[in-house]
């Protein structure tokens, strides 16, 4: 079945399209780095915005070769990756977001659970004031 716009309904449609078009961040060319891990994004107002790719749902263990074949999608609103079969909007990515909520809970677990030497004098000095609090009953 074939849905027919009015006049109304497609010129309000096109003025949508262009206050999006000038207002949401849409990317003119998208490259991996293989140096750095990370897809950087050339926008179309000139800013360069870069991310890493293994941070994206899907993409935590595709090979090279699929993440460095990133395409533009959507208009330069979103990116493709053909081999993994995974889409994420350009927006999204710009706000953290790499994916859906279960998989932004595992990546926030996952940088709970990391180690570093600032992390871990942060809980010697902790320990040595008594530790938690203990939780009011």
């Amino acid at each position: 079945m074939t849905a027919h716009w009015s006049d109304s309904q497609a010129k309000t449609a096109a003025v949508r399209g262009k206050i999006i078009q000038a207002d949401e961040p849409r990317a003119k060319t998208v490259r991996y780095d293989s140096k750095s891990g990370r897809i950087v994004v050339d926008l179309a107002n000139g800013c360069i915005f870069a991310f890493p790719a293994r941070r994206v749902q899907g993409l935590e263990n595709a090979d090279t070769a699929d993440i460095a074949a990133v395409e533009l999608a959507g208009a330069g609103f979103a990116l493709h990756w053909p081999g993994p079969d995974v889409d994420i909007s350009l927006s999204g990515l710009m706000n953290g977001v790499f994916g859906a909520k279960s998989w932004m809970r595992e990546l926030a677990r996952r940088a709970g659970q990391s180690r570093s030497p600032a992390k871990a004098a942060a809980a010697r000095e902790n320990g040595q004031k008594g530790g938690r609090p203990r939780k009011a009953g």
